[in-house]
């Protein structure tokens, strides 16, 4: 087995992580106290091909493989991992549309997203259905305008900032089954914003509830088949996960570069910090949970990329294993700072809070520990 990356995958991950380090991290501490990211970053981003990683080339995307997409946002989360969090999401829905949508919706929706003139969110999760989401109620009911959706989106990263939203809604009967996928324009009528969440990390993603009251949409607004919205979710979410992983495994990589330069300058007892064995030992562990972690995520990244059968159970694998070892590594390197690291001027505490939340999100690890159960039992059957 051959764990290298190759010269253009090196090159992908060398592009990402010198741009973040230029046009990200410079900013990340004042765009989490502004509570959002400047419109005109993404012109630069999409500059680089990074609007539409996994949008093939013939609709003006990158067409990259998780693989590649997982250095992508491993290397900009050693900026900030808010930022590239808030990138994986629109690149979830773009991957979303070209694999499900129409020749016709890719021609209508890609452009925009590829160059980034437009920005997406993905809107799964409800008030009253978060790790449930089969059970989402916001309805979708056939008119003679198209569809009339009502209901209520939570925790929606871009809502009132991003253009489009990609929305699974009901449009059958309960369950899976009567779940479709719609894609709803910022600006219509019937479609509004809760208030600005105020939450420990992500900061500077703004985060709102995204509301339906009587929302028309046009019937070709229906992406894919009607009653395929679960599955489409699911699958955008099996390339989430590792999307996920990577920002946290790149956020906690950052903390450990951090310390290892902090350990080296300060002083105690008559010598530098890395000088004590016990201290070094923690290092090593640390070291160690990053580096397996990576290998395992890329591992995941590549099964996907193949179509393995059991790709879905190596995705939730990955995303449980490497946002608890990352959120352990950081969590550690605040510790090794000491009261420093409790300062925002060191970065280690923003990396402590944004890490905290890639255990929550698409699917929680109490989730990815329930997907890989059920998976190894179905497997012995």
């Amino acid at each position: 087995m051959d764990f290298a990356l190759t010269e253009e995958q090196q090159a992908i991950f060398d592009m990402a992580r010198d741009f973040g380090a230029d046009r990200i991290a410079p900013h990340a501490q004042d765009w989490e106290r502004q509570g959002t990211i400047p419109r005109d970053l993404w012109p630069d981003v999409a500059a680089l091909g990074l609007g539409g990683i996994f949008v093939s080339e013939d609709h003006g995307g990158t067409g990259l493989s998780r693989l590649d997409g997982t250095l992508v946002f491993e290397a900009l989360s050693m900026a900030c991992p808010s930022v590239a969090s808030f990138l994986s999401i629109h690149n979830m829905c773009g991957g979303m549309i070209d694999k499900f949508g129409s020749d016709q919706a890719r021609d209508r929706w890609l452009p925009d997203l590829c160059s980034m003139t437009r920005i997406f969110s993905y809107c799964l999760t409800e008030p009253g259905s978060g790790s449930d989401a089969a059970a989402l109620r916001t309805r979708a009911d056939r008119d003679d305008q198209g569809w009339r959706l009502n209901g209520t989106k939570a925790f929606i990263s871009g809502g009132g900032y991003s253009d489009v939203y990609v929305a699974m809604v009901r449009s059958g009967g309960d369950g899976p089954k009567g779940i479709s996928t719609v894609i709803v324009e910022n600006g219509t009528p019937g479609l509004s914003f809760g208030g600005l969440e105020d939450k420990m990390g992500w900061r500077s993603q703004p985060t709102t509830q995204v509301q339906f009251d009587d929302c028309i949409l046009p019937a070709d607004n229906l992406l894919g088949e009607e009653g395929r919205g679960f599955s489409y979710a699911m699958a955008g979410l099996d390339g989430g996960r590792l999307n996920i992983a990577a920002a946290a495994l790149g956020g906690a990589q950052s903390a450990l570069d951090r310390t290892l330069a902090y350990m080296g300058d300060r002083k105690a007892f008559g010598k530098s910090l890395d000088q004590f064995q016990a201290l070094q030992f923690r290092l090593a562990e640390m070291e160690t949970a990053l580096q397996s972690a990576r290998i395992f995520l890329r591992q995941a990244a590549w099964m996907l990329d193949q179509g393995a059968p059991d790709a879905t159970k190596f995705c939730a694998m990955a995303k449980l294993h490497v946002t608890d070892r990352a959120f352990e590594v950081a969590n550690q390197c605040l510790q090794l700072h000491g009261g420093y690291g409790y300062l925002a001027d060191y970065g280690i505490e923003k990396i402590v809070r944004d890490l905290r939340v890639h255990q929550i999100l698409e699917g929680t690890n109490e989730i990815m520990r329930l997907i890989i159960s059920r998976a190894l039992l179905a497997e012995r059957a």
